[in-house]
């Protein structure tokens, strides 16, 4: 609300939005990120297309590149650091390249933007009973997951999963104490609305995946690509193929290889595979959570125009990656 409120013009819009979709998307997650700003784009440009077409895309490339350096920023790196391929603390070496893989494309992308300030619509939210109790529980659920990780040697989801219980008490907590008007805080049915469509999807794209490998065919890609190829041009192009078939069964897929790769290229293929996405509008969660929900002024082709760009960008990270890391 104080964004929308606070009079921006569309270029300065253009860069905060981008500028906490990357940020934000290393805490929330890039899908959840996508939805925030997106609803802000669409709040203050609803009445300019163009706009909202553009800053959409620089949404989506922000929030992927910002959640490649995250081990909360996509499920692709929850995965990798859930196989323990990179470790928590290692995934920030992805910074730099993350940044320069979102500032490219940026950069060029905000001389496009409409040299225009919008209308300036009022709107003004208050917190209910709870919600700063609610967003600590948010922050100490992370640092459980990180800590039950980190020093007790117990898996992440169960840091998580212990968040969520203390959250369904602060739920209780609230519901019987309810004041007389106030919003009932349901988290079952909160929890109830969640895309379960989705992540049903995700599950049935992994048992595929764990099919193939447990009949060989996924040892023998292994074979060819990391083998033949060479680890480099392999992730390269496991980054280019997420673009089409979504980021997370490729990671899955990788994975599931079990490619003989130093760690230098465990950190490429994470970054390879959270930023490929961004090619095209279907390639992440991000992208196609916007497109759902920009009412036809975010779509493929208004995406497409801009992959180019972005794969301008991609080889920027690629090769800071190589500069920094290497």
């Amino acid at each position: 609300a104080r964004l929308v409120g606070m009079g921006l013009s569309l270029r300065q819009l253009f860069w905060v939005t981008g500028i906490i979709a990357f940020f934000l998307s290393a805490l929330a997650d890039n899908m959840t990120t996508a939805l925030v700003m997106g609803a802000v784009v669409m709040a203050v440009g609803a009445d300019n297309p163009r706009f909202v077409a553009i800053a959409m895309v620089n949404i989506v490339c922000a929030a992927n590149a910002g959640g490649a350096f995250s081990p909360f920023g996509d499920i692709t790196t929850l995965m990798v650091w859930q196989s323990g391929r990179v470790e928590f603390f290692e995934f920030f070496a992805l910074f730099v390249p993350a940044v320069a893989t979102y500032l490219v494309p940026a950069a060029v992308m905000s001389f496009a933007v409409p040299a225009e300030q919008p209308a300036r619509p009022e709107e003004h939210v208050r917190m209910l009973r709870g919600a700063r109790r609610a967003i600590f529980l948010g922050l100490l659920t992370i640092t459980l997951a990180v800590s039950f990780e980190q020093f007790l040697g117990i898996p992440p989801f169960m840091g998580m999963m212990t968040g969520l219980s203390l959250l369904m008490l602060l739920a209780y907590y609230l519901r019987s104490t309810r004041r007389e008007g106030e919003p009932e805080y349901n988290l079952i049915r909160a929890i109830q609305a969640v895309e379960w469509d989705t992540l049903l999807f995700f599950f049935g794209v992994m048992f595929s995946v764990g099919g193939l490998a447990f009949i060989g065919y996924l040892g023998l890609a292994s074979g060819v690509m990391y083998g033949t190829w060479g680890p480099t041009a392999a992730n390269v192009v496991m980054g280019v193929t997420s673009s089409i078939i979504d980021n997370i069964p490729v990671m899955f897929s990788v994975l599931s290889m079990r490619p003989d790769m130093p760690h230098f290229q465990w950190l490429l293929v994470t970054l390879t595979c959270g930023v490929g996405g961004s090619l095209l509008s279907v390639g992440s969660a991000a992208g196609v959570a916007l497109m759902g929900t920009s009412q036809g002024r975010y779509t493929f082709f208004s995406h497409l125009r801009w992959t180019p760009l972005i794969a301008l960008g991609y080889g920027a990270g690629i090769g800071t990656h190589f500069l920094v890391n290497a």
